[in-house]
């Protein structure tokens, strides 16, 4: 009886462990002279606390490093999975503190819109890292990188490449995970995308050239099987706001 609680016991922490979050990634436009401030006090004052209120921590919110036109503001939002994404959407749905402090946004008037449009997509966490990395102090520099595959095999064979090879040359190397999520929903697919963390570009920089001289690396991309497992790439550098959780 006991090496069967045992069993149980040990069964339970592992289930527990492997659980993979569910990650939402929105993307806001924000057009010229929009009301950008607007969108930034619903999302501190209304949205992050109503999220933290249901169980929701460590959302990130930042810009794009630099001043693109349309300049975007993105939204990283960890779900424990996706039945806890559906419940939190409906508790938003009767919250009152949120439903009342999300008025001025909502009041916003059409000649001074907050967003030209806004897009979500929807990542289900890597074996490999099933939990979001929360990014050690002073990292202000976030690169986020998605990986589109010519076919739903081609992304799943690379998804197979970091759980079985990369995240460990990734840790020797200094590229700091975030998060890394399979796509299941929005543009680009098929797809993967990931997060890292730097303290600086120049931090950036180095550790990327050292991850391409590894010899696990230049070991494990010459391989058959992880041949042609990615079509395009698509990077995007961003800076934490100050209201942001990560």
């Amino acid at each position: 009886m006991k090496k069967y609680l045992l069993f149980l016991m040990v069964s339970f922490s592992l289930t527990v462990v492997a659980q993979k979050e569910y990650y939402e990634l929105r993307t806001y436009s924000i057009p010229f002279n929009g009301a950008e401030q607007a969108l930034h006090k619903y999302l501190k004052d209304a949205l992050l606390p109503a999220l933290n209120r249901h169980g929701v921590n460590h959302v990130g919110v930042f810009e794009s490093l630099g001043s693109p036109t349309p300049k975007q503001i993105l939204l990283l939002i960890p779900y424990k999975d996706i039945a806890t994404y559906g419940e939190v959407v409906m508790a938003l749905g009767s919250d009152d503190t949120y439903l009342e402090s999300r008025k001025p946004y909502d009041a916003v008037p059409h000649t001074n819109r907050v967003y030209s449009r806004f897009s979500s997509s929807f990542y289900i966490a890597f074996d490999g890292l099933p939990q979001m990395i929360k990014p050690k102090k002073g990292s202000q520099l976030f690169e986020l990188r998605t990986y589109e595959g010519y076919s739903e095999d081609a992304v799943r064979r690379k998804v197979k490449m970091f759980n079985k090879e990369e995240f460990s040359i990734f840790e020797a190397t200094g590229l700091h995970s975030v998060f890394f999520g399979e796509q299941v929903s929005g543009p680009l697919m098929p797809a993967l995308t990931y997060m890292l963390s730097f303290s600086s570009m120049e931090e950036r920089d180095a550790n990327w050239d050292k991850f391409r001289v590894h010899p696990d690396w230049k070991r494990v991309s010459a391989l058959p099987e992880y041949a042609n497992s990615v079509s395009d790439i698509k990077r995007t550098f961003l800076t934490p706001l100050e209201y942001s959780q990560l």
